[in-house]
């Protein structure tokens, strides 16, 4: 028996070329995710003639760091809007993530009376959307969040999509065997979901959570629409306004008012590389947070039937 167990696994065992075959290739690919970022960020410190004169390299001729230097000139705000951001992230994705799933969690337990009501009206908006004016209008005059950090947040706070996730997630992840055991034990709905069913659902919280904290850390749209106050701008809006200032000066070139040594002294094409690192950088290192969670298969004998 113990033989034939050796030779299953010596079948199963990959020889020595199709591993190395096999990790080149996952090794390659890696690169070609990554390369694109490293590329921006050597661009970003690279001297503007320079790359005026050269083009893009990966070894370029001068260094710089004069769109960074730039960029900083902002000084608090830049700060500021970093600071803005980051509460913003963290607090729209607890929100996000308590709400998407207390609502998926009811909707996928069968014992539910209305789940296919609370369901559809899920599955409904993803379809429909009232528009952007009626959104303004709710948002501006109905609650009165017009320049509030609660602008940032609570429009993003519920995405139906992560609904659908989530719900199939407990639906075939989480045995009904284990919420029948709580029921059991004595447990409420809170206390078997607290704790019963987050600490098996993990995984597809963490998703949620990446998602949501993506959604808030990219979002400037929002700021554009509530946001005038200039402490409560975020990263993203903010160097997107320093971007269209660039672009105003540029365009406006031929005005007698603007001088040609600050055009000179701009660094155009670096600076909208430097922005990609600032705004793209803190959440690249976040990222691995949230990644030891997706391959962990805490349900896997969780329950014996």
């Amino acid at each position: 028996m113990s033989a034939q167990t050796t030779k299953t696994r010596d079948f199963h065992r990959l020889s020595p070329i199709w591993n190395i075959g096999f990790h080149s290739v996952a090794g390659i690919f890696a690169l070609l995710c990554v390369f694109p970022f490293l590329f921006v960020t050597i661009i970003s410190f690279t001297d503007e003639a320079t790359l005026a004169k050269n083009g893009y390299s990966l070894f370029p001729e001068k260094w710089s760091f004069e769109a960074y230097t730039y960029l900083f000139k902002a000084g608090d705000q830049l700060l500021r809007s970093y600071g803005v951001t980051i509460a913003v992230t963290v607090i729209g994705t607890v929100i996000g993530v308590a709400c998407t799933a207390l609502f998926a969690y009811a909707i996928s337990r069968k014992s539910f009376k209305y789940r296919g009501f609370f369901a559809f009206f899920a599955f409904f908006t993803m379809l429909f959307n009232g528009g952007l004016v009626p959104s303004y209008i709710v948002v501006t005059q109905l609650l009165g969040l017009k320049d509030s950090i609660w602008a940032l947040i609570l429009p993003l706070a519920v995405n139906a999509f992560y609904i659908m996730i989530l719900r199939t997630f407990f639906s075939t992840m989480v045995p009904d065997a284990i919420i029948e055991s709580g029921k059991i034990d004595g447990a409420g709905e809170f206390g078997t979901f607290f704790k019963l069913v987050l600490p098996l659902s993990l995984p597809g919280l963490a998703t949620i959570a990446l998602f949501s904290t993506l959604g808030y850390w990219n979002d400037w749209f929002n700021a554009l629409l509530y946001i005038n106050t200039p402490n409560l701008v975020p990263l993203q809006s903010m160097l997107m306004r320093i971007e269209n200032s660039m672009q105003f000066i540029m365009q406006n070139s031929q005005n007698a008012s603007i001088s040609t040594g600050l055009l000179q002294s701009m660094p155009q094409d670096t600076s909208r590389m430097a922005m990609v690192v600032l705004a793209t950088g803190p959440i690249v290192f976040a990222y691995p947070f949230f990644q030891r969670y997706f391959i962990q298969g805490l349900t896997v004998g969780a329950v014996k039937e």
